[in-house]
Order: C-alpha cells, then sequence, then structure tokens
C-alpha cells in the first residue's frame, strides 16, 4: 500500500520523493559526463573553427535535453518504490534491480554510439530501423569482426557495474533525508523546509518535462537541440536515448507517410511543371510519359549498370589524385570513349535505396518499397526492367549477397526483371558476410553474357564493413597510401583499411570493364556508387565529398560530351540517360528523373545538387555550399524547390496509392 501523504507522515513523503531527486540528479550525471567523455574522445570530427564556446554551448544544451531523459529514468524506478514502500527491504531491493537493468541498458547504448558515429556520422539514428530489415546474423558477424563486440560489451557492463554500485552507496546515503526531519529544528523551520522541498520538487518535474525548460514554449527536445554551428557537437547534444526517440519518430513519419504533405493538387501542378504541360488530367501517368530524342549510339547488345558498393566520389577529385586508390576508374574516365557527371547523388543514405532508386524509377519518399505489398503486385510504369525489355533486352540483376537481404530477389522479380542472381547461385566462393568478392561476381556476370541481348543491374558488395579482404594478398601498397595521406591521418590504421578496399573495387572493375569491353565491343557500361557516405580523410569533409558518388558512362560509340556540360542528377536518372542514348526517335518511356544529356540537378532524401553547389533539401531558403568549398554560387531557390517537391511528391503518390490523382484517396487509405 501507498502511504497517505499527509503531514502526519511527512517523513515518508519526503524520503520517498528525496530518493526520486537523487536519482534523476545522478542519471542527469551520468548523460552530461557520457557527452563529456564523447566530445573529448571524438573532437577530430569537430569542424576547423569550432571553439570552446561551442563545446559549452553543445554541454549546456545536452544537459538541458537530458533532464528530460534523467526524469523519465528516475520516474522508471521511482514508482515501483514508491508503490513498495511499505516494505522498505522489498522497495530497495527492486529499485536497485531496476536500476541495474537501465545502466545496462544506458552503457551498452553509450559504447556502440562511438562506432555508430565513426560509420555514420551522426548519433543513433533511422539507421537502426533500416538495420532490423537488414541480415541480422551478417549484422552480427560484422560488430564481433570489426567493432570488437565481445570485448566493447564486456565494458559496457563493467561501466554499469560501477554506476550501479555509486548509485547504491547515494542511495543509502541518508544524509539529506536526515536534515529536515531532525526534531532539533522548529516547527517554523521544518515547515520552511518542507515548503522548499515541494518547490523544488515542482521545479525538477518541469525542468524534466520540458527539457530543461519552465514551459513548453522555450522546451528544449530533439527537434531545436541543434544550436552549435558544428554538426558533430549538434549530434554530441543528444543523449543516446533522445538519438534512439528521434529515430524512432523519423522512422514513425517514414512508416507513416507524414514526412510528405501533398494534396492531389499539389501533385497534379507539380508533375505539370516537371513535365512542362497543363495539369489537365488527373492521371499521374500522363505526366511521367517521355518520347525519346533518337538514339545517340549504335545499339549495344549489353547494357550493364554497376551499383557499386560505397564507391564514393571524393577519391577521384584532383586534391586526392595523388593517393593512389582509384588509378583504374581515372584512366577509365581519361578514355575517349566514357564520359563522367562528378555531381551525381544516391538516391538514399543505404544500399537499398539505391536498389529502389534504379530498380523502380521513384525517388527516396519516405517509403519502404521493399516491404510494401503495393510494391510486389505488379512493376511500377517507372520500373527499368520492363521498359528495357520493350528494347529487346533480357533482364538481369546479379546481386553479391543473400537473395533474402531486404527481399531483394522477391522484389526485383516483382518489379519485372527476369532473372535474379545472388551468392547463392555461385556455389563455394570466397566473400564475407555481406556477399562474394567482387572478383567472383565480375566473373559470374561474364560468364552471363551471351550473344542474346541483355540489361544487367549488378550490385557488388566488397567495399563494405567488416572490410576483412585480405588485401596484402590482392597486392595492396598500403605503405604508399599512407605515405599519400595527411600527417595525421597517417596513423590511422583503419582509415588505410578502408581505403584498400576501395583500392580493391576500383582496380576489380576497371578490369571487369574492359573484359566486358573485349567480350562485346558494342557494350555500354554506367558505373555509380548505391551511396557515399562511410568514410572520408576528412574528419568533416564538404557535404560534396561526404555525399556524392560518380556517374560514369563507357562503351561504344560515347564521347566527351555527350552528357550536358551541366550535367547533374541522381539514380533517378540513370534509365531516361539510357533511354536518351539508345533508344530510337519515338520511343516512349515513363520516368520521374531527366536524362543527364539534360538535366542539371539532382535531389535525394535530403541533399540537392547541381554542377556548382551543394546544399540540405529541408532549408528554406535553400543554402548553397560551393562544391570547392569557396563562395557560394548564387541558385535559383524556387525552381530547385519545385523539382524537389515533384520528384518526391510524385514518387510517394505512385508508389504508394497509384495514378489517380484524388484527394479521396487519401481519406480512405490515410497518409
Amino acid at each position: 500500500m501507498i502511504h497517505r501523504l499527509s503531514w502526519a507522515n511527512w517523513g515518508h513523503f519526503y524520503r520517498a520523493f528525496l530518493k526520486g531527486l537523487k536519482v534523476c540528479v545522478f542519471y542527469l550525471a551520468v548523460l552530461s559526463l557520457f557527452r563529456l567523455f564523447f566530445i573529448a574522445w571524438l573532437h577530430a570530427y569537430m569542424a576547423p573553427g569550432t571553439g570552446t564556446a561551442d563545446v559549452i554551448a553543445a554541454l549546456l544544451r545536452g544537459t538541458r535535453l537530458s533532464m528530460q531523459t534523467a526524469g523519465a529514468l528516475a520516474v522508471c524506478s521511482f514508482l515501483p518504490y514508491l508503490v513498495l514502500a511499505a516494505h522498505a527491504q522489498m522497495a530497495r531491493r527492486v529499485f536497485l534491480a531496476i536500476n541495474g537493468v537501465l545502466l545496462a541498458v544506458l552503457s551498452v547504448l553509450y559504447v556502440a554510439s562511438f562506432p555508430f558515429y565513426r560509420q555514420f556520422h551522426a548519433n543513433f539514428n533511422q539507421m537502426l530501423f533500416t538495420g532490423a530489415h537488414d541480415d541480422i546474423g551478417a549484422l552480427f558477424w560484422t560488430m564481433v569482426s570489426e567493432h570488437a563486440l565481445p570485448v566493447r560489451l564486456a565494458g559496457a557492463l563493467l561501466l554499469a557495474c560501477m554506476l550501479w554500485r555509486v548509485l547504491r552507496a547515494l542511495f543509502d546515503w541518508n544524509f539529506f533525508e536526515c536534515v529536515f526531519s531532525a526534531r532539533s529544528f522548529s516547527a517554523p523551520v521544518r515547515f520552511l523546509g518542507r515548503m522548499a522541498f515541494l518547490v523544488l520538487l515542482c521545479l525538477a518535474g518541469l525542468l524534466a518535462v520540458f527539457g530543461g525548460s519552465l514551459g513548453w514554449e522555450t522546451a528544449v527536445n530533439w527537434e531545436n537541440a541543434g544550436v552549435t554551428r558544428d554538426a558533430f557537437l549538434n549530434e554530441a547534444i543528444l543523449d543516446n536515448a533522445q538519438a534512439i526517440y528521434r529515430a524512432r519518430e523519423l522512422n514513425r513519419r517514414m512508416l507513416a507517410c507524414n514526412g510528405l504533405d501533398f494534396t492531389a493538387d499539389d501533385i497534379r501542378l507539380l508533375a505539370a511543371r516537371l513535365a512542362h504541360r497543363e495539369p489537365t488530367s488527373d492521371d499521374l501517368d500522363d505526366y511521367l510519359m517521355r518520347t525519346a530524342e533518337g538514339a545517340r549510339l549504335e545499339k549495344p547488345r549489353h547494357v550493364i549498370v554497376v551499383l557499386s558498393e560505397s564507391l564514393a566520389n571524393w577519391p577521384l577529385l584532383d586534391k586526392y589524385k595523388n593517393i593512389p586508390i582509384a588509378s583504374g576508374l581515372r584512366s577509365l574516365i581519361a578514355e575517349e570513349d566514357t564520359d563522367y557527371c562528378p555531381t551525381f547523388l544516391p538516391n538514399g543514405a543505404s544500399t537499398v535505396s539505391a536498389v529502389t532508386g534504379v530498380v523502380t524509377g521513384f525517388a527516396d519518399a519516405n517509403l519502404y518499397l521493399t516491404t510494401m505489398p503495393e510494391a510486389f503486385a505488379a512493376p511500377y510504369p517507372t520500373a527499368s526492367a520492363p521498359q528495357m525489355e520493350r528494347l529487346g533486352y533480357e533482364t538481369n540483376f546479379w546481386y553479391a549477397g543473400p537473395a533474402t537481404w531486404e527481399r531483394i530477389g522477391a522484389f526485383t522479380q516483382a518489379q519485372g526483371f527476369a532473372h535474379f542472381y545472388s551468392r547463392g547461385d555461385f556455389g563455394d566462393v570466397p566473400g564475407s558476410v555481406w556477399g562474394c568478392e567482387d572478383e567472383v561476381l565480375y566473373e559470374k556476370v561474364l560468364a552471363g553474357l551471351t550473344d542474346e541481348p541483355s540489361f544487367n543491374v549488378v550490385l557488388n558488395a566488397s567495399n563494405h564493413s567488416p572490410y576483412d579482404l585480405d588485401l596484402q594478398a590482392k597486392g595492396f601498397d598500403a605503405a604508399a597510401v599512407r605515405a599519400a595521406l595527411p600527417a595525421e591521418a597517417q596513423k590511422d590504421d583503419w582509415l588505410v583499411k578502408e581505403l584498400g578496399h576501395y583500392w580493391y573495387a576500383d582496380r576489380e572493375l576497371t578490369k571487369f570493364v574492359h573484359a566486358v569491353r573485349e567480350k562485346d565491343p558494342t557494350a555500354l557500361l554506367v558505373i555509380v556508387g548505391d551511396h557515399g557516405d562511410r568514410y572520408n580523410i576528412d574528419k568533416t569533409p564538404l557535404l560534396y565529398e561526404r555525399y556524392g558518388i560518380p556517374f560514369i558512362v563507357t562503351g561504344a560509340g560515347i564521347r566527351k560530351g555527350v552528357l550536358s556540360a551541366e550535367s547533374a542528377g541522381s539514380q533517378i536518372d540513370i534509365l531516361p540517360t539510357l533511354f536518351e542514348l539508345i533508344a530510337p526517335k519515338g520511343f516512349a518511356y515513363s520516368a520521374i528523373g531527366t536524362s543527364l544529356t539534360q538535366n542539371t540537378q539532382g535531389v535525394n532524401y535530403g541533399f540537392w545538387i547541381t554542377r556548382h553547389a551543394i546544399g540540405k533539401a529541408d532549408t528554406a531558403p535553400l543554402v548553397p555550399e560551393s562544391l570547392t568549398g569557396g563562395e557560394p554560387p548564387a541558385i535559383d531557390d524556387a525552381a530547385l524547390q519545385d523539382y524537389m517537391d515533384a520528384v518526391r511528391s510524385i514518387s510517394w503518390w505512385r508508389a504508394k496509392y497509384g495514378n489517380i490523382l484524388d484527394d479521396r484517396i487519401l481519406e480512405e487509405k490515410g497518409r
């Protein structure tokens, strides 16, 4: 039974709630110290120019935000204690057991946040939920081999044990409980003490509810916490619990699609602008129809799109030309029958977004297509395989990993690919938990090219954690790469290993291109990365260096300048580019993207890019950043915003609601 809280049993009320306050202060101190050490240990990720004032601002803002987390944790352990207060020993044991679990979870999350930030340059985010759809076994062994999971877990549990002993000592220390209950004080002093305690209790409650504020108007939460000019510090402001809450909220919005708020009329107008026509039709597919202007080269026998794992564009930039990890692609780009767009974005932050972009032609629009029943009902009109089949090509999807990853086998075939090949089809071949080695995959693809015309999408996996290739056996010159790095990076063995895997991917990809050309001199190949945001030499890279991927097109008939001199784009523009290169004049196709023979802007889930600038998609107005870090160029804000809204809203509606534009569909199905 809970004691009746009255002045007669003030001591019970006072002692119980004071223990709750002590627990709240304890958790606030732990979270604040966690944040301080996190910043100190990973300080290399702070941008140049970040000063002490920025760090102090982050620590103060984080402490305010963590008041909310600390309050929630204290309530979790305090309420059971309050219910069992009549049974002191049982209440104490339950209290300590609950806090033991809470501290273990906090400590494990904290230890895990260090490698997570190094990998994704962020505190816990939606990648947690993306990983939940991934190959759990592969993730587990990656964490064991790459991130020393057993050692980190043991360290986290040891940390939890130490914190639990401190909390137990604090819980049993009754100094404050005895002060105001001392009968040596006069009645007026005891009364004032009680009033002061109640005020303190109310104040603590408000600070916990409103994140370090006394009202919602000034409340701190995960959405407004990032107040510094440094991206790393803004992530450090979020304690791990708040970061997971942010990830959950963003994932919930993604699943509910309430991150996009467009009416049917909005989409009709945007689609009409994208198609350069009047908004007269309620059939969205009408606005997606395109007509090829005429082939720019002889029709190739084989068309191959290589989605290369983590193939970032930054190693191809002039400033990194002395680092010998991309010599193959550099030499390929220099050839006369190759053209290159250096301003290209991935469709999303992960491989599955790249796959859905190339397979369906849809932009990343808060939808997880490989889990949606609609995506398995029939191919979308913008899907690549059925349209390439209309040009006379047999369609094949080649994947280095297992067919069950992200349901990729079932998904690609549901979207029209006639054949799907994965690691299970290749026999006992070398590779990591994520897939076979690139050279094995390319050998299988090469063997599969027959005299019959084919369209092939190839997704490799070697340039991916756990980065366990035997690089020395492959011929990687680690010493030469290390010597070419900046002095502060030369001692980073892990970075050298990552760069070695890029070197391997570059070498095998270039060998594959030459082997295909030798087998089929008419072949056309497109090379893009699936994403680029995994590792950089610079701890605080420019947006362009962090997120950009290359677009390379090579083959018979390709020449320098076949792509627009101002070309820029993203993965939804790959298929339209192919059609404008090889399809006969008048060939009708469906697409949301635009051929790079014309397109001058690219967008994805969070960024936009032109030939001269890049920026985040969620600012108003848009803020351009020069690709080289210099003075930002001028942009057409309205045109870029319209283009971003168009490709995302069309992709969102068409994938989820179909081709008819009618707001009643939203009411029936819900957003």
